[in-house]
């Protein structure tokens, strides 16, 4: 998926960027992956408890519940639990939201998802005066990381890019200096 799935321009004045949350193509598959290997060695665990075959296509009644199986069961539940943590951080799609650049009313509003509770609905508002420019931050290497930020006059960096895969450098160039261009703010770091 995209940094931003969608920019709508509702006016000439006002611009959202939609930021994709944690309902991306890798996180199912890592919540299904896992899910599917913690059944895998709790069902084994179990088979060696029992003494019964639960998993049709091996042969786990002959494991020794003790280390074995009882170790088996620990990590199976372990990673039941963190398939379960990666559906619900999908289901409530953490971190999903958009950026409200709106040049009419004179604000800029970043608005996320987190978990459940008082502080689900993160909103920020500054006033597009506040703003000293938009900043570009890109680390090479093993772990790259190439990020937007704003910049405000009273050196506050309010990040706007999502989390995970990094945009390429054409990209990132690309939304930076048209975010930079649509405000009326210099543009750093490139």
């Amino acid at each position: 998926m995209d940094y931003i799935n969608k920019s709508i321009n509702l006016y000439m004045n006002t611009k959202i960027d939609k930021i994709a949350g944690s309902r991306r193509l890798s996180n199912y598959w890592w919540a299904t992956i896992i899910l599917l290997g913690g059944l895998g060695f709790l069902l084994a665990g179990l088979s060696s408890y029992l003494k019964l075959n639960l998993l049709p296509f091996s042969n786990t009644k002959n494991l020794i519940f003790i280390p074995q199986g009882i170790l088996m069961i620990f990590y199976g539940t372990l990673a039941i639990f963190i398939s379960l943590f990666l559906w619900l951080t999908i289901f409530f799609n953490i971190g999903g939201g958009y950026n409200k650049y709106d040049k009419d009313n004179g604000y800029i509003e970043i608005f996320r998802l987190g978990f459940p509770g008082k502080n689900r609905k993160i909103s920020l508002r500054y006033k597009i005066q506040e703003i000293q420019s938009i900043k570009v931050d890109i680390i090479e290497g093993i772990n790259p990381r190439r990020e937007i930020y704003l910049s405000t006059k009273d050196q506050r960096q309010i990040p706007l890019t999502r989390v995970g895969q990094p945009l390429s450098l054409q990209e990132i160039e690309e939304k930076a200096s048209e975010l930079a261009n649509f405000l009326g703010v210099i543009l750093e770091g490139l």
